[in-house]
């Protein structure tokens, strides 16, 4: 008996040996959170750990660059929200589809039954979440009264833009065409910070009843201008409490995933730093670069909030981490040159809505301990339509077979593979209709005389020592030009040819990958 007894206690030690073993570790087959921290006009020289000379501190993403890998040459689809985003979702080029952002209340862009990667993360078990800025759509249309759709009972403003006043709107009924009709299980943002309407929306439906029309706020922006929209609004909105608001909901969506049977992916696209440009009071001249940089550093720090409740919870080794930005800087990047000595898009030419690098040429980390080696720089040219396929090859979830996109797939990139090749042999970029840059190798041709789009002031390119875009068409090389300033079209014909028929075939064809 007294032997029994023994065994049986040697059995329970063993038990309780096993089990506190692996309280925290979890089975190796088990499938990785994903989060997706997208900034919104965020710069490439605004990160210090790229930038020698940035005047903003950015301890939580220069700590995710160490501890993860940081792409140098990471690359938006456009040069402007809308398409971005589309593109990171859907794993397509926009300019496949369209060019331009949704306006204020504007329809849905996608195609019906278009596959997003919330769809695929979806059908592959995880539950899915969206906290922040949407801007790719809602069908407001639908929620309207019988009557208010006839033109005439539209509100004019500014002569050109006309927009429904909120009793227009059935505000009680699901809004169609949002987050959860493209593959997310919770949503909870404002939509877009300077589009109405100027409320929050938790799913598919709106929070607080919009009651008056805003035509402008009250008082001056920080910097540039509210660049807000007019519409309908819940009285005593505060475009100061969108940032913080949507920090604290990422914060407590992780936290809601502690001890839950199914993974998670989280798509955080931050409000920040898009104008208005509104940091909270105690970031306010916390940087070096004017209430932009203090954005920037307000953001940085909810980027380490969610870390920390990502780490509350046990999730940290095993979940990717990925921040990126949908575009370059806002103009108003280029008095921060003279003003604060900051660079925002350093070392690029260009700013938002450009073809030129500064436009497109983006932050770019991605962190997965134990699996992403910790503190290293790839200079693979890599693009966000890439997250769709490698982050199916390493969570194991599935791509439709025959599906259209242009994702490529950077999983042995990421994980650091002794000899992985390069992936992509072409890279095309594009804002507006009929401009595009075409990039392969250190090779960029633009088939345009010029690569902006925004108004450049007149001292920029003396200050910068651009040269005169006096040619029809433009052709650089970033190893040796990484700003872009001499144009070698001139010089360099057979390439110019070369990469003419390199953009024509990609135009030309669905998807670059079978």
């Amino acid at each position: 008996m007294f032997q029994l007894k023994l065994s049986i206690h040697f059995v329970l030690l063993l038990v309780i040996a096993y089990a506190c073993m692996h309280k925290v570790d979890k089975p190796e087959n088990e499938k990785p959170n994903v989060i997706i921290l997208y900034a919104d006009d965020m710069g490439y020289g605004d990160l210090a750990c790229q930038n020698p000379e940035s005047k903003i501190p950015t301890p939580n993403l220069d700590q995710l660059a160490v501890e993860g890998m940081r792409f140098s040459d990471g690359h938006s689809s456009s040069g402007i929200c809308t398409p971005s985003r589309y593109a990171l979702l859907t794993g397509r080029y926009h300019w496949r589809d369209f060019h331009g952002i949704v306006g204020p209340m504007g329809k849905p862009v996608f195609k019906e039954g278009q596959f997003t990667l919330a769809q695929m993360f979806r059908e592959h078990g995880y539950f899915t979440g969206c906290i922040g800025k949407w801007h790719l759509g809602w069908d407001w249309d639908s929620v309207l009264y019988k009557g208010w759709t006839d033109q005439d009972s539209m509100m004019l403003f500014n002569r050109m833009r006309y927009f429904y006043p909120p009793e227009a709107y059935d505000w009680t009924l699901p809004i169609p065409g949002g987050p959860l009709d493209h593959g997310f299980d919770y949503y909870y943002g404002d939509g877009t910070i300077n589009f109405p309407p100027y409320t929050w929306i938790e799913n598919d439906r709106v929070i607080s009843k919009p009651t008056i029309t805003m035509r402008h706020p009250e008082g001056a922006a920080l910097e540039g201008q509210w660049e807000a929209r007019p519409g309908p609004a819940v009285e005593g909105w505060n475009f100061y409490e969108v940032l913080p608001t949507l920090i604290e909901k990422a914060v407590e969506f992780v936290r809601d995933q502690e001890g839950g049977e199914r993974p998670f992916f989280m798509y955080v696209p931050f409000n920040s730093p898009h104008a208005p440009i509104v940091p909270s009071e105690e970031f306010r001249g916390e940087s070096g670069a004017g209430p932009y940089g203090d954005f920037v550093f307000q953001t940085d720090w909810g980027v380490g909030e969610i870390l920390a409740a990502l780490k509350e919870i046990g999730e940290t080794d095993n979940t990717i981490v990925i921040f990126t930005s949908d575009n370059g800087p806002e103009r108003y990047a280029y008095d921060r040159i003279r003003n604060y000595g900051h660079h925002s898009a350093w070392p690029f030419r260009g700013l938002k809505r450009d073809v030129f690098e500064g436009g497109h040429h983006v932050p770019f980390l991605v962190r997965w301990p134990g699996k992403i080696p910790a503190n290293t720089v790839s200079a693979d040219v890599i693009h966000q339509v890439d997250l769709l396929r490698t982050l199916a090859t390493l969570t194991g979830a599935k791509v439709p077979q025959g599906l259209a996109h242009d994702s490529h797939d950077f999983a042995n990139i990421w994980l650091g593979t002794s000899g992985a090749g390069k992936v992509r042999t072409i890279t095309v970029q594009n804002t507006f209709e009929g401009r595009y840059a075409v990039r392969k190798g250190d090779w960029v041709f633009i088939n345009d005389s010029s690569g902006y789009h925004s108004r450049v002031p007149d001292w920029i390119n003396d200050h910068m020592g651009y040269d005169e875009l006096d040619q029809d068409m433009l052709l650089y090389n970033l190893k040796e030009d990484i700003g872009q300033k001499s144009n070698l079209s001139q010089d360099m014909p057979e390439m110019v040819e070369e990469l003419k028929e390199a953009l024509a075939i990609a135009r030309k064809q669905e998807t670059f990958i079978e």
